[in-house]
């Protein structure tokens, strides 16, 4: 270890991690009651200080490892969060990251080992220090990229009806849209197959599934919904 900067003042840095799903037709957030001091118990994201020896992106995939188990997930950057009084502990600047997840390849297990609930967007209580902010700031990230990028794949499963994927997108956009225009576009889209399997859960008729085929999107990435 070097003595350089030695005549600087010391800042924390931590990563915080956004996690957003989808069940029964919501967006949800997954948060938790914070185990440390200061602001223990009141509820917040789940994040984790940077090591010596990672990347803030490598620290936010340890922390989101750690916390679902899941590797490869839709991760990004949502920016820096720097408030001189954000944190009434020490100085600490965060780099906020958010994340999309399929609920349902979540172990439940997990998130009651860590003490975490899946709560809808609209009903996100007042969180700790300025993690409200990151998580409006991520949603805003998210409407900008589900008309020009298929991110709203992550939060299906593997196979879905149209009615989930409008739902999901009036979900992350805040705004209801056409039905029958809606799936006028989707059928126009070659890589959204339709299969032969049906889902009766929702009607004695039920509804054709379909299947988001990656090979079709990378040869034709003109995607805007």
């Amino acid at each position: 270890m070097t003595s350089f900067y030695g005549e600087h003042s010391k800042v924390w840095l931590s990563v915080d991690c956004i996690i957003f799903g989808f069940d029964e037709g919501k967006l949800k957030i997954l948060i938790g009651r914070r185990q440390m001091d200061p602001g223990r118990g009141e509820w917040s994201l789940y994040g984790g200080f940077v090591r010596s020896d990672e990347s803030v992106d490598d620290a936010a995939n340890r922390v989101l490892f750690d916390l679902t188990g899941l590797r490869n997930l839709y991760m990004r950057q949502v920016g820096a969060f720097g408030n001189v009084d954000r944190d009434p502990g020490e100085r600490v600047v965060s780099i906020a990251y958010y994340a999309l997840i399929n609920v349902k390849d979540y172990d439940d297990c997990l998130r009651q080992e860590y003490g975490l609930e899946w709560v809808n967007f609209d009903e996100v209580p007042t969180l700790y220090s300025d993690h409200n902010e990151m998580i409006q700031r991520a949603r805003k990230m998210m409407r900008q990229k589900i008309s020009n990028e298929p991110i709203s794949f992550r939060l299906l499963p593997s196979l879905f009806t149209l009615t989930q994927l409008q739902k999901l997108y009036e979900a992350v956009s805040g705004e209801e849209v056409d039905k029958r225009n809606f799936r006028k576009r989707i059928k126009d889209m070659d890589f959204i197959e339709k299969t032969e399997l049906i889902d009766k859960t929702g009607s004695k008729r039920g509804a054709f599934l379909y299947r988001f085929n990656k090979r079709a999107y990378k040869e034709d990435p003109t995607f805007k919904l």
